[in-house]
């Protein structure tokens, strides 16, 4: 009888850790804003904002995110899309805390952090973690003068 309370047990905790891990996995959230440079990055920092994406070489979701955050790059100007290999940049790894691959990180034109999300983020989510972070293209000046036909 015991180990049926134990198998009952193990299962119930199970079903709560894999729960818990569907709800979170993926969501975007508010981070402290370390800030990461170009040197940080190998590549330059976007004139908008810029996608920062930790990848390891066999993670499926990596792909997908590679993909997803490739679109919206083109969608959004001014926006740029950085893939970082974490097995090869882990000084970077541990510094941000990065515990599983993919994790996305928005950053705001001088590299601070605003958003980050482990796991594979849907489409619309990074769209609004950039509206967060994404500065306004410079306005164009408007003209008083009165249209000429």
């Amino acid at each position: 009888m015991t180990g049926l309370w134990v198998a009952l047990a193990t299962l119930a905790l199970g079903t709560v850790i894999g729960v818990v891990r569907l709800r979170r996995d993926g969501r975007v959230r508010d981070t402290a804003g370390d800030r990461l440079s170009e040197a940080d990055l190998g590549a330059g920092l976007g004139e908008r904002a810029t996608l920062v994406q930790f990848s390891t070489a066999f993670c499926q979701p990596c792909r997908a995110t590679r993909r997803i955050l490739a679109e919206v790059s083109e969608l959004v100007p001014g926006v740029t899309h950085v893939e970082i290999d974490a097995e090869s940049r882990l000084d970077l790894v541990r510094r941000l805390d990065i515990m599983r691959t993919p994790t996305v990180l928005v950053l705001d034109t001088r590299g601070k952090i605003v958003k980050k999300a482990a796991g594979q983020p849907r489409k619309a989510d990074v769209l609004a973690a950039l509206a967060a972070a994404v500065t306004p293209p410079p306005s164009q000046e408007l003209s008083h003068q009165p249209d000429e036909m």
